[in-house]
Parts: C-alpha cells; sequence; structure tokens
C-alpha cells in the first residue's frame, strides 16, 4: 500500500471542509450538509477498495 491513498483521503477532506466552510458563511447550510455527505460517501467508497484489497491479499496468502 503506498501513502498516496492517505494523502488522497486527507486532502479531499480538507476541501470538502473548506468548501462546507465557505457555502456555510454564504448562508448555504442545506448544500454545505450535501457536500459534505458527499464527500464522506467518496472517502468511504475508497476505504472500501481498501479493504476489499486487503481481503484479496489474505486470501492469496492463506490459499483461500
Amino acid at each position: 500500500m503506498d501513502i498516496g491513498v492517505i494523502f488522497r483521503i486527507a486532502g479531499l477532506g480538507i476541501l470538502i471542509a473548506v468548501f462546507s466552510i465557505v457555502l456555510r458563511q454564504a448562508g448555504k447550510d442545506e448544500q454545505a450538509q450535501l457536500l459534505t455527505l458527499a464527500g464522506l460517501v467518496l472517502v468511504m467508497m475508497m476505504v472500501l477498495q481498501l479493504i476489499s484489497q486487503l481481503f484479496r491479499q489474505i486470501q492469496l496468502i492463506f490459499g483461500f
């Protein structure tokens, strides 16, 4: 596993946080909440892919 995945997740989190703050300051709370939810879904999809790769590696190691 490369460290780039961690930086991508962190960068995405920072961008989502900044855009969410800007939207809240503009009075668009609903859009900020939707943006946060969309960011969470994207990060969860990335994490699920990593977990899937982990299980494939475990299967290869133990020969399941």
